[in-house]
């Protein structure tokens, strides 16, 4: 189940209409594994400007939610997503994936209009 708390908005009174972000159940384990320190952290999520198409998501570790990021809790594993980054993720999926060469999270997103050749880099339209 994937619960989803717009800041500022008293809980019962908003009706999410699309999930801003949903994690399949790799991503789920993994975001358990990296929340489990000793130091107890939230993962935020993000865009930056980056690359040739525009936009790259990024990821950090944050102590504290900023005062307009949104929580997004999942199967119990809570992420943050930047307010700035909110109309670019909404709708999205988080995955994890792994292979001999490489492991990361990936995203599909329905929000992207245009990408770069590589996959690092994308852009969102309306």
């Amino acid at each position: 189940m994937t619960m989803v708390f717009l800041s500022g908005i008293p809980r019962g009174s908003y009706i999410a209409s699309q999930t801003i972000l949903r994690h399949t159940p790799p991503a789920v384990a993994r975001l358990a594994i990296l929340l489990q320190g000793p130091h107890p952290q939230l993962i935020r999520i993000g865009v930056r400007n980056k690359g040739c198409a525009g936009l790259s998501y990024h990821l950090e570790y944050v102590d504290k939610p900023g005062r307009f990021d949104e929580v997004v809790e999942q199967d119990g594993v809570r992420v943050l997503i930047d307010s700035k980054a909110l109309f670019s993720i909404i709708g999205s999926e988080m995955d994890w994936r792994e292979d001999a060469l490489s492991a990361r999270f990936a995203f599909k997103n329905p929000n992207i209009k245009d990408a770069c050749g590589c996959g690092e880099s994308f852009t969102v339209g309306s």
